[in-house]
């Protein structure tokens, strides 16, 4: 264990002396005070760890030290020393805030497991509190990178949405950021000391998902064996993120219904309702309003959750965002894999400028960071870039379909392009790419070489 500063309040010299004497030899760095007051002065502009104090003391007791610290240092670790181990003493002592409490006379080794025991889990709260502020920092509206005004007024509607208690709807596009804006709504918000809980709707098979949302009591079903708490549950008092909200099930639906609107649930094989407080956050890429006209979709639980709808930008809708996304992402994976890579050639740049990118900014992040690793210099060029963004025709292609043309193109044009945007839509796995085309892979093969198609 490492050894820390420790403070001590004891008014019996003899019992002071023994403390003070046991801890140095035992490492620890301490300093030993007769009284209440003394101890409050010692704190001032001085760091401990821990602070030992005594129960009864002449002019300001321990429990009166005690608050005077909560007031100061509401986060400082006090362990009480009493030689009045009685139950309501230690109450007492808990009450205004002592991590522990020790009878007199003090048993040495039960002092030093004590140490270790609320020192460890002074250090696990300060680590965690680092880690929020972390998070806090990591998703301010300032990371998110843009610079165009179609973002700047969506990030003025996030800016105002965040501290109000009102369900959100995010809308997107794939890749266009939708769980960082939620992100970044969580923790611009009161309840960003409490938990941020994520869930996939889409990821998680449909027979799971309730149990995932609700939780399960023992039995409930095959598989059961234990009681296990849901999503809304481990969420209370913070906020949940549902995304890919267009693919719960009716049966669910229905459900989530109930908790926005009730803010209760069950857990599945259980009469019991449970409370809980806690803000929902959705995203979605489905169109809801066509999923409700063909019933796949509930209109009430559509307006339950879309009491404030953000809808994000596609990419092709802010393109004077694309530099800035690069350059940002270069800095990020050039720093993350310990590369030196200070920019980008215009040429590489040109062909990043130009292309569409279907999959919008998460497409962008991994192009860029496909390239800092693939790259052996300084600089990125044409060459760390995928094959798709070096094919001299398919920039043309790219830039013509962004353009959407109309002048008639040969059938050969037309289907070599299919080709390389399946192929990049699968990152060049063939099987992949031809199931998507409708051939066989064989026959895929084929027009790859009769193209002239690199990989």
């Amino acid at each position: 264990m490492e050894k820390a500063k420790l403070l001590i309040a004891e008014d019996e010299k003899t019992q002071r002396d023994l403390l003070e004497g046991f801890l140095k030899k035992e490492g620890f760095s301490v300093e030993a005070v007769a009284n209440g007051r003394e101890a409050l002065r010692m704190l001032e502009g001085n760091f401990f760890d821990l602070a030992l104090i005594d129960y009864k003391m002449p002019e300001l007791d321990g429990l009166q030290t005690l608050r005077e610290i909560r007031k100061l240092y509401p986060d400082f670790p006090v362990v009480m020393m009493t030689a009045y181990g009685t139950v309501e003493t230690a109450v007492a002592s808990m009450k205004e805030g002592a991590l522990d409490y020790l009878t007199k006379p003090i048993d040495l080794d039960e002092l030093l497991l004590m140490l270790q025991k609320v020192i460890e889990r002074s250090t696990l709260i300060k680590e965690n509190k680092e880690l929020r502020t972390q998070l806090q920092d990591r998703y301010q509206f300032t990371n998110i990178v843009y610079g165009s005004s179609v973002m700047e007024e969506v990030m003025g509607l996030v800016a105002r949405v965040a501290p109000s208690q009102a369900t959100v709807l995010i809308r997107g596009e794939s890749g266009t950021g939708k769980e960082l804006v939620a992100n970044a709504i969580h923790y611009a918000s009161p309840r960003s000391q409490k938990p941020w809980v994520k869930v996939s709707c889409a990821a998680i098979p449909e027979t799971l998902l309730e149990s995932e949302l609700f939780g399960h009591e023992k039995g409930a079903f095959t598989g059961a064996t234990q009681r296990r708490i849901g999503r809304f549950e481990e969420a209370d008092g913070g906020s949940i993120f549902l995304d890919e909200i267009g693919d719960l099930s009716p049966s669910t639906q229905v459900k989530l219904l109930r908790v926005l609107q009730e803010k209760e649930f069950q857990r599945l094989g259980s009469n019991l309702n449970l409370k809980t407080d806690v803000r929902v956050i959705a995203a979605t890429h489905r169109n809801l309003e066509e999923a409700i006209q063909k019933e796949l979709f509930r209109q009430d639980l559509y307006y339950r959750l879309n009491v404030i709808s953000i809808a994000l930008p596609p990419l092709r809708d802010r393109r004077e965002d694309i530099s800035l996304l690069i350059d940002h992402f270069l800095k990020k994976y050039s720093e993350e894999n310990q590369k030196s890579i200070s920019d980008i050639s215009k040429e590489a740049r040109a062909l990043l400028l130009r292309y569409p990118y279907p999959g919008n900014v998460r497409e962008v992040e991994n192009l860029i960071e496909r390239a800092v690793i693939l790259c052996r210099g300084e600089m990125i060029t044409t060459q760390d870039l995928p094959f798709h963004l070096r094919e001299e025709k398919s920039e043309t292609l790219w830039e013509s379909s962004e353009k959407q043309k109309s002048l008639p193109e040969s059938l050969e044009e037309i289907e070599r392009d299919s080709i390389l945007k399946a192929l990049h839509q699968h990152q060049g796995v063939q099987t992949k790419a031809a199931e998507s085309l409708g051939i066989s892979e064989r026959v895929l093969r084929y027009k790859i070489k009769k193209y002239g198609i690199r990989q």
